[in-house]
C-alpha cells in the first residue's frame, strides 16, 4: 500500500516557528551549498538571507553562540561578496591553497576564540551544550575567513564543522539542520574535490 503525504500533520508541525525556520534554514542551506560548490559569486547574497533566518533557529534551540555568530556571517557574506567581485569579475578572484606561513595563525586563532566562547557560554548563558557550541562556532569563523579567501582547504575545514553540528542538532532537537549537515559533510568532501579541479583548470 503507497503511503500518503500528511499535509494537515505537516501544516501544524510547520505552524510551530523553531520548525518552520529551520525548514526554510534547511532550503537556503542547500542553495547556498550548490552555489559553493560551483564557486559561484551569487552564494554570498544566499549567505547574508540565511544567518538571518538560521539566528532564529539556534536561539530557540538554546545555540547562543551560533545565534550570535550569525550577525557576523553576515557582515562576512558582504566582506566575502566583494572580496570575489574584486576588480568587478567574480572570475578575478582564482581558487588557491590555504597558505602554509598562515596555518599556525589559524590555529592559535581558532583556539583563542574557542577558549573566549566557552568562557562566555559556561559563565553567562544557560547553554547546555557550551564546548561543542563554542568549537563549532570558532571554526566555522576560520573557514569563513578562508572561503572569503577562495582557499580551497576551506571545504577541510567545513567538514569538521558540518560533521559536529549534525550530531548537535539532532540532540538539539532541530533535525531539518541535522540532516542539513549531514548532507553537508558528504558535499564537503566532493567540494574539495570539485574546487582543486577547478583551480588546475584555471592553472
Amino acid at each position: 500500500m503507497i503511503a500518503t503525504i500528511d499535509w494537515n500533520f505537516i501544516a501544524t508541525w510547520l505552524s510551530e516557528p523553531k520548525h518552520l525556520f529551520d525548514a526554510i534554514s534547511f532550503v537556503l542551506g542547500l542553495l547556498y551549498l550548490f552555489l559553493e560548490f560551483k564557486a559561484s559569486i551569487w552564494l554570498w547574497p544566499v549567505g547574508i538571507i540565511m544567518p538571518l533566518v538560521h539566528s532564529v533557529t539556534y536561539y530557540k534551540a538554546g545555540l547562543y553562540a551560533d545565534f550570535g555568530m550569525e550577525f557576523f556571517y553576515v557582515a562576512v557574506a558582504i566582506y566575502g561578496f566583494c572580496k570575489w567581485r574584486a576588480g568587478g569579475k567574480s572570475s578575478d578572484k582564482p581558487i588557491t591553497h590555504f597558505p602554509v606561513r598562515l596555518i599556525a595563525v589559524a590555529v592559535v586563532a581558532f583556539i583563542a576564540i574557542w577558549a573566549g566562547l566557552y568562557w562566555f557560554l559556561s559563565t553567562c548563558t544557560d547553554s547546555t551544550v557550551p564546548v561543542l557550541d563554542a568549537f563549532t562556532t570558532a571554526l566555522s569563523i576560520v573557514a569563513y575567513w578562508a572561503l572569503a579567501q577562495k582557499w580551497a582547504e576551506q571545504w577541510l575545514l567545513w567538514l569538521v564543522v558540518d560533521a559536529v553540528c549534525a550530531v548537535l542538532y539532532m540532540h538539539k532537537g532541530i533535525p531539518f539542520s541535522a540532516v542539513r549537515y549531514g548532507f553537508y559533510t558528504i558535499m564537503a568532501v566532493l567540494g574539495y574535490r570539485n574546487w582543486l579541479r577547478l583551480m588546475r583548470q584555471q592553472q
